[in-house]
């Protein structure tokens, strides 16, 4: 027969367990929102084909929704979706394009080249580092060249820890790439300190591995910490600023700070010009 006292430390030995093992859920899934957030950038190469992805983000991304939402408790209210400051894409498809290899260099590194993104929200133009990323900015060129942006969605937003909007996947699901990989270039550029990619700068995502970029491109709209590890290859206007803030003020679809933008962002047209 068990006394009371013994049944009330029982109790009370149950009790701390549920409490341990709260705690430790709780523990667990702040890392894995702190994984994602700091592997927003990643890619994965797999078979020679660039399957872009955010870290270990090929078969995780349903999972972090989920994650997100169980983090939500059922009396907490929805996140309000911001008005979508967009307009509506224009008439086309994404082509379906690959390549085996880095396309030949074809641009002259001592002239000015710049980008064009026309995108849904209003137009981006981008400065370009030619002589400081040869490799980048000639991919960018040939890709711009042959229709590969047009069309395409910019899939992720991130608003928490770093700040960037995460473009060039055809697919525009994160899986999506050229066919090959380009490498790192300009990763002491002037402007990166403190490991801080400063508002403005536009670089390449990678796997964290070296040598692994493709098409995917990152748009940061605020200063954000990250390792000198992503290629720097340009930089934004002030006009173009103004709608990269424009996209990163209506948010994302998660509330967690991490997932597709409420703005329909399209790239209807990229170009890339000398001058």
């Amino acid at each position: 027969m068990v006394s009371q006292e013994q049944r009330r430390r029982q109790l009370a030995r149950e009790k701390f367990l549920r409490q341990q093992q709260r705690r430790t859920a709780a523990r667990h899934k702040a890392r894995t929102r702190n994984a994602v957030i700091a592997s927003v950038l990643g890619v994965v190469v797999i078979g020679g084909v660039t399957l872009y992805t955010t870290g270990a983000l090929k078969s995780d991304k349903k999972d972090d929704k989920a994650k997100a939402s169980a983090d939500v408790s059922p009396s907490a209210s929805a996140p309000s979706k911001m008005p979508d400051p967009c307009a509506k894409p224009a008439a086309g498809s994404v082509k379906k394009l690959s390549w085996k290899k880095e396309p030949a260099m074809s641009i002259d590194t001592s002239a000015k080249y710049t980008m064009k993104l026309a995108t849904t929200c209003g137009d981006i133009d981008v400065s370009l580092k030619a002589s400081a990323a040869p490799h980048t900015v000639n991919s960018f060129d040939y890709l711009a060249g042959k229709g590969f942006f047009d069309h395409t969605k910019c899939h992720r937003l991130t608003t928490n820890g770093i700040y960037v909007l995460q473009c060039g996947d055809p697919t525009g699901t994160g899986t999506g790439g050229p066919g090959y990989t380009i490498p790192d270039e300009n990763l002491k550029d002037t402007s990166l300190k403190g490991n801080v990619y400063p508002a403005g700068t536009v670089a390449m995502a990678n796997t964290g591995q070296k040598h692994t970029g493709g098409s995917q491109f990152f748009l940061v709209y605020q200063n954000s910490q990250l390792p000198p590890n992503y290629t720097p290859f340009g930089t934004i206007s002030e006009s173009g600023m103004t709608v990269l803030k424009k996209i990163a003020a209506a948010g994302e679809n998660t509330g967690a700070g991490d997932g597709a933008p409420n703005a329909t962002v399209v790239i209807n047209k990229a170009t890339v010009t000398k001058s």
